[in-house]
C-alpha cells in the first residue's frame, strides 16, 4: 500500500497549484481520503477530505472556497486543486487514507488515518 504526493511548488500570493495523490495496492473509492498540511512549528492539520464511496466534500473553513479535493477512480487518485493561494497556506501537505468510512469528527485527526504519503511542499510568497 503506498500513497504518492505531488504537485507542490513555489507560487505567488493568489496563485494556483493542484497536488496529486496517486495511490497503489487498494482502491481510493474504497478509502476517506484527507490532504493535511503542516507548517513549521505547528501541528498537522486537516484541510480536506473525501470519504468512501461519497461525492460530498469536506473542507476546513480556512481553505472554504478556494480548495477542492476530488478524485478519479479510473486513475486511483486524489487531487486538491488550490487556488487564491495566501502566504499562510505555506506549508507541507500531505495526503493520507483510512479504511471505509471515518464519521466527520474523526476525520480531522492524523490518528485514524493508516497510511500517509510523503509531503509536498507548497510555498506562497507575498
Amino acid at each position: 500500500v503506498q500513497l504518492q504526493a505531488s504537485g507542490g511548488g513555489l507560487v505567488q500570493d493568489g496563485g494556483s497549484l493542484r497536488l496529486s495523490c496517486a495511490a497503489s495496492g487498494f482502491s481510493v473509492n474504497d478509502y476517506t481520503i484527507g490532504w493535511f498540511r503542516q507548517a513549521p512549528g505547528k501541528e498537522r492539520e486537516g484541510v480536506s477530505f473525501l470519504r468512501n464511496r461519497e461525492s460530498r466534500t469536506i473542507n476546513a473553513d480556512s481553505v472554504k472556497g478556494r480548495f477542492t479535493i476530488s478524485r478519479d477512480n479510473a486513475k486511483n487518485t486524489v487531487y486538491l486543486q488550490m487556488n487564491s493561494l495566501q502566504p499562510e497556506d505555506t506549508a507541507a501537505y500531505f495526503c493520507a487514507a483510512a479504511k471505509g468510512r471515518l464519521i466527520i469528527s474523526n476525520l480531522w485527526t492524523p490518528t485514524p488515518y493508516s497510511y500517509w504519503g510523503r509531503g509536498t511542499q507548497v510555498t506562497v510568497s507575498s
